[in-house]
């Protein structure tokens, strides 16, 4: 790729949300190298959160910057316009050299019969029994697998194309890292869906560097993963080993890797991704849910008088908007209003009470959760 930017073997997202953390993130980063592990950064932010906070991608920029130029930072950095479409791009070309485009709501659209067949035909080096170094078992495809999955992903994959021209018409080729992003849908794509896609990005030239599909299980913002640990490390190693083949097999960047979104309070799965990671010598780009505002809430509970007042209400606030914030976030977040304690009940809780030290039966947990959910657009 020459001269192109390159996203290094280990990266994380971060999500400074109001423009307060980036000294304290980009700290991590450094302590990390100082043990001789590089982490790259990359601020991220999308449409969404700026439209609620009303913020914009310029600001994202200036705050990580001053971050960088304040520790002295000489290793890469990245802005990430996350998560964005053919609607919110431009906004975005200025300010950022990284981008998520999303196209999960594309997933399911129909393509042309025409289209799927020829797709089919080129990729007939897919169909019969395939082994990939690293899987356990020979993935089995016929052409009808690959004409379902192809039909399921051919337009959202085209849309990615699309959108990835658009980029690079303005910022020119290899000035900015790509992501394609098919994590906020309902169903998790297996290793088979994740190369007969990789065919698909391949076939659109689009030089991808990280790929975030869904996984098994449940990836919900500020608590841990929900699901089965074991079925979730087979399907992370596989997937892996699926991105090493398509690199060789469709001269994609060869330093692809996988994209685990919200992944920030996955402690159950820190220990599986490590260990992929090691045996298949691969790297990750874990982004964070942009969640670390939380603490950022608990220090004004903590301070308490004025503090405390403020921290009550945000919640109140939160609370008042609950499903228009929660309504983007839907297939990462589980959350019952009926059990979210009332404004009215929040406003007479202690410091502690509000930082849910008191037993469970005294303080129900769910304003955690609630905010935790809507974190990344509040």
């Amino acid at each position: 790729m020459g001269d192109a930017l390159l996203l290094s073997k280990y990266s994380i997202g971060v999500g400074d949300r109001f423009s307060h953390q980036g000294k304290a993130q980009l700290r991590a980063c450094v302590m990390a190298a100082e043990k001789g592990v590089e982490v790259i950064p990359v601020w991220n932010k999308s449409n969404r959160e700026h439209t609620i906070i009303g913020s914009n991608p310029a600001s994202a920029r200036a705050a990580a910057d001053e971050a960088v130029k304040t520790l002295g930072w000489d290793k890469p950095y990245f802005v990430d316009a996350d998560h964005i479409n053919i609607k919110t791009v431009d906004r975005f070309i200025d300010a950022c050299d990284f981008y998520t485009i999303d196209v999960a709501d594309s997933i399911g659209q129909p393509s042309e019969p025409a289209d799927v067949h020829a797709f089919v035909t080129r990729h007939a080096e897919l169909a019969g029994s395939l082994s990939i170094p690293g899987v356990s078992r020979p993935l089995q495809i016929d052409s009808n697998s690959i004409a379902q999955v192809g039909a399921k992903y051919l337009a959202a994959v085209r849309e990615a194309g699309v959108i990835y021209r658009h980029i690079e018409e303005r910022k020119g080729r290899g000035r900015f890292i790509t992501e394609v992003s098919m994590d906020e849908t309902d169903s998790a794509q297996t290793p088979v869906e994740l190369l007969i896609v990789l065919a698909a990005v391949a076939d659109e030239g689009i030089a991808i560097q990280t790929i975030a599909p869904k996984f098994t299980g449940r990836f919900n913002k500020g608590v841990d993963y929900v699901g089965d640990v074991k079925k979730f490390s087979e399907e992370f190693c596989d997937d892996i080993a699926v991105i090493a083949f398509a690199v060789r097999q469709y001269g994609l960047p060869s330093n692809l890797k996988l994209s685990v979104h919200s992944g920030s309070d996955k402690f159950s799965i820190y220990r599986p991704i490590h260990n992929a990671i090691k045996k298949f010598d691969a790297g990750v780009h874990l982004k964070t849910a942009g969640t670390t505002w939380l603490e950022e809430l608990v220090g004004l509970a903590e301070a308490g008088g004025k503090g405390l007042d403020l921290a009550k209400e945000i919640y109140a606030e939160a609370y008042a908007h609950r499903a228009e914030l929660c309504a983007p976030y839907a297939t990462v977040i589980d959350i019952d209003p009926a059990k979210l304690p009332a404004p009215s009940a929040v406003a007479g809780w202690s410091s502690e009470q509000y930082e849910c030290t008191a037993p469970r039966s005294q303080v129900p947990r769910v304003q955690q959760q609630f905010a935790a959910a809507t974190s990344r657009g509040f």
